[in-house]
């Protein structure tokens, strides 16, 4: 559906752009200052842990809300299977990304399980990696013309407009500022 509406295949593209942003993404992040840069940091020493590029991607990923004055936990949230609140909280959520973790697991550990939620309803599950996860939410907003999340919506932005190019023309403030940072 995403190819009929936008001619550009999601998944590939989507992939092959954040991989050829990454190195650079990852390079501005790392020269934010203040809380927001200590929160990056903590967030990127998960590479240092596991070098992997699902963990690269999903460090990025969750640094560009922060980046964007956005919680990147209301794009991913994480969760223990062992939680009893869990299931309230994802069906409360309205759009977003869930992560189930197994109780007592490292970091490095695949999780439980990863999906999609869209107005409380777990659309899609088993994704195996959040960047997977997030590219599919994207996808399903884009396919579906729902709105962005508001605490979301310069990150989607970056990800339509930037990362995909769809309607790059016209771009808020934040999302011109990094366009150009990148491209720098």
């Amino acid at each position: 559906m995403f190819l009929r509406i936008s001619t550009l295949p999601l998944l590939s593209t989507f992939f092959a752009e954040l991989d050829r942003y990454l190195p650079r993404l990852m390079e501005i992040f790392r020269g934010k200052g203040g809380v927001a840069g200590r929160k990056i940091r903590h967030l990127m020493a998960a590479i240092s842990k596991e070098d992997t590029i699902h963990t690269r991607r999903a460090c990025v990923l969750k640094s560009l809300c922060i980046y964007l004055n956005e919680d990147h936990e209301k794009l991913v949230k994480e969760y223990l299977d062992t939680d009893t609140e869990a299931q309230k909280s994802m069906e409360q959520t309205v759009m977003g990304v869930y992560v189930i973790q197994k109780e007592g697991s490292e970091p490095e550990d695949d999780p439980e399980d990863i999906g999609v939620l869209i107005e409380g309803v777990e659309v899609l599950s088993g994704l195996g990696n959040i960047a997977m996860a997030c590219a599919l939410l994207f996808g399903l907003i884009y396919c579906l013309n729902l709105s962005y999340p508001p605490e979301l919506k310069c990150s989607f932005e970056v990800l339509q407009k930037i990362l995909l190019n769809l309607d790059g023309q016209r771009l808020s403030s934040k999302a011109q500022f990094l366009k150009n940072k990148l491209n720098q």
